[in-house]
Protein backbone atom coordinates (compact mmCIF):
# COMPACT_ATOMS: atom_id res chain seq x y z
CA UNK A 1 0.00 0.00 0.00
CA UNK A 2 2.83 2.40 0.86
CA UNK A 3 4.70 1.43 -2.32
CA UNK A 4 1.57 2.20 -4.35
CA UNK A 5 1.34 5.58 -2.65
CA UNK A 6 5.00 6.32 -3.39
CA UNK A 7 4.59 5.27 -7.01
CA UNK A 8 1.45 7.35 -7.51
CA UNK A 9 3.05 10.39 -5.85
CA UNK A 10 6.17 10.09 -8.00
CA UNK A 11 4.09 9.67 -11.13
CA UNK A 12 1.94 12.67 -10.25
CA UNK A 13 5.01 14.81 -9.62
CA UNK A 14 6.61 13.80 -12.92
CA UNK A 15 3.39 14.43 -14.83
CA UNK A 16 2.94 17.81 -13.18
CA UNK A 17 6.46 18.97 -14.01
CA UNK A 18 6.11 17.70 -17.57
CA UNK A 19 2.76 19.44 -17.94
CA UNK A 20 4.25 22.69 -16.64
CA UNK A 21 7.12 22.52 -19.17
CA UNK A 22 4.69 21.78 -22.00
CA UNK A 23 2.42 24.62 -20.90
CA UNK A 24 5.29 27.14 -20.92
CA UNK A 25 6.48 25.98 -24.36
CA UNK A 26 2.95 26.05 -25.71
CA UNK A 27 2.39 29.54 -24.34
CA UNK A 28 5.57 30.86 -25.96
CA UNK A 29 4.76 29.19 -29.28
CA UNK A 30 1.22 30.50 -29.22
CA UNK A 31 2.44 33.99 -28.37
CA UNK A 32 4.73 34.09 -31.40
CA UNK A 33 2.06 32.67 -33.69
CA UNK A 34 -0.45 35.15 -32.35
CA UNK A 35 2.01 38.01 -32.87
CA UNK A 36 2.59 36.92 -36.49
CA UNK A 37 -1.15 36.65 -37.10
CA UNK A 38 -1.67 40.03 -35.45
CA UNK A 39 0.87 41.73 -37.71
CA UNK A 40 -0.53 40.02 -40.81
CA UNK A 41 -4.15 40.95 -40.05
CA UNK A 42 -3.12 44.46 -38.94
CA UNK A 43 -1.49 45.13 -42.31
CA UNK A 44 -4.49 43.76 -44.25
CA UNK A 45 -7.59 44.75 -42.25
CA UNK A 46 -6.86 46.97 -39.24
CA UNK A 47 -6.35 47.09 -35.48
CA UNK A 48 -9.74 45.81 -34.27
CA UNK A 49 -9.71 42.79 -36.54
CA UNK A 50 -6.11 42.00 -35.54
CA UNK A 51 -7.00 42.08 -31.83
CA UNK A 52 -10.01 39.82 -32.40
CA UNK A 53 -7.83 37.38 -34.33
CA UNK A 54 -5.36 37.20 -31.43
CA UNK A 55 -8.17 36.61 -28.96
CA UNK A 56 -9.60 33.88 -31.17
CA UNK A 57 -6.27 32.07 -31.38
CA UNK A 58 -5.83 32.11 -27.60
CA UNK A 59 -9.42 30.92 -27.13
CA UNK A 60 -8.92 27.92 -29.43
CA UNK A 61 -5.69 26.96 -27.65
CA UNK A 62 -7.48 27.22 -24.29
CA UNK A 63 -10.29 24.94 -25.48
CA UNK A 64 -7.79 22.34 -26.73
CA UNK A 65 -5.84 22.40 -23.45
CA UNK A 66 -9.02 22.08 -21.38
CA UNK A 67 -10.18 19.14 -23.49
CA UNK A 68 -6.85 17.35 -23.06
CA UNK A 69 -6.97 17.95 -19.31
CA UNK A 70 -10.48 16.50 -18.98
CA UNK A 71 -9.60 13.40 -21.05
CA UNK A 72 -6.48 12.76 -18.95
CA UNK A 73 -8.39 13.26 -15.70
CA UNK A 74 -11.00 10.68 -16.74
CA UNK A 75 -8.28 8.20 -17.76
CA UNK A 76 -6.56 8.50 -14.38
CA UNK A 77 -9.87 8.06 -12.54
CA UNK A 78 -10.75 4.94 -14.58
CA UNK A 79 -7.29 3.47 -14.05
CA UNK A 80 -7.55 4.00 -10.28
CA UNK A 81 -10.91 2.19 -10.16
CA UNK A 82 -9.53 -0.77 -12.10
CA UNK A 83 -6.46 -0.97 -9.88
CA UNK A 84 -8.59 -0.94 -6.71
CA UNK A 85 -10.82 -3.73 -8.06
CA UNK A 86 -7.87 -5.92 -9.01
CA UNK A 87 -6.23 -5.47 -5.58
CA UNK A 88 -9.38 -6.65 -3.78
CA UNK A 89 -9.82 -9.62 -6.12
CA UNK A 90 -6.18 -10.64 -5.64
CA UNK A 91 -6.50 -10.48 -1.86
CA UNK A 92 -9.66 -12.61 -1.84
CA UNK A 93 -8.11 -15.20 -4.16
CA UNK A 94 -5.06 -15.67 -1.93
CA UNK A 95 -5.09 -19.20 -0.43
CA UNK A 96 -3.22 -18.03 2.67
CA UNK A 97 -5.93 -15.47 3.39
CA UNK A 98 -8.65 -18.10 2.98
CA UNK A 99 -6.79 -20.50 5.28
CA UNK A 100 -6.35 -17.77 7.90
CA UNK A 101 -10.07 -16.97 7.67
CA UNK A 102 -10.98 -20.61 8.24
CA UNK A 103 -8.67 -20.76 11.28
CA UNK A 104 -10.26 -17.61 12.73
CA UNK A 105 -13.72 -19.12 12.26
CA UNK A 106 -12.63 -22.33 14.03
CA UNK A 107 -10.99 -20.40 16.89
CA UNK A 108 -13.86 -17.99 17.55
CA UNK A 109 -16.75 -20.22 16.62
CA UNK A 110 -19.50 -19.68 14.11
CA UNK A 111 -22.14 -18.59 16.66
CA UNK A 112 -19.93 -15.82 18.03
CA UNK A 113 -18.71 -14.80 14.57
CA UNK A 114 -22.16 -14.16 13.02
CA UNK A 115 -22.88 -10.93 15.02
CA UNK A 116 -19.36 -9.65 14.29
CA UNK A 117 -19.82 -10.27 10.56
CA UNK A 118 -23.24 -8.59 10.64
CA UNK A 119 -21.79 -5.43 12.18
CA UNK A 120 -18.88 -5.52 9.71
CA UNK A 121 -21.27 -5.93 6.78
CA UNK A 122 -23.37 -3.02 8.01
CA UNK A 123 -20.29 -0.82 8.31
CA UNK A 124 -19.13 -1.85 4.84
CA UNK A 125 -22.57 -1.09 3.39
CA UNK A 126 -22.58 2.37 4.98
CA UNK A 127 -19.10 3.12 3.64
CA UNK A 128 -20.09 1.95 0.15
CA UNK A 129 -23.24 4.07 0.14
CA UNK A 130 -21.29 7.14 1.25
CA UNK A 131 -18.71 6.51 -1.45
CA UNK A 132 -21.42 6.10 -4.11
CA UNK A 133 -23.19 9.29 -3.02
CA UNK A 134 -19.94 11.30 -3.09
CA UNK A 135 -19.18 9.98 -6.60
CA UNK A 136 -22.63 11.08 -7.78
CA UNK A 137 -22.20 14.60 -6.34
CA UNK A 138 -18.81 14.94 -8.05
CA UNK A 139 -20.30 14.08 -11.44
CA UNK A 140 -23.42 16.26 -11.10
CA UNK A 141 -23.51 19.04 -13.72
CA UNK A 142 -22.96 22.57 -12.48
CA UNK A 143 -25.76 25.03 -13.04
Amino acid sequence: MIDDFKDSTGTALRLTSLAAAVAVALFITTSFLCAAAFVFVLQRYGVVEACLTGAGIFFVVTLIAAGCYMVRKNQVKARAKEHAKSAVQTALADPMLVAAGIQVIRAIGVKKLIPILAVGGLALGLMASRSASSDQTDEAPAE
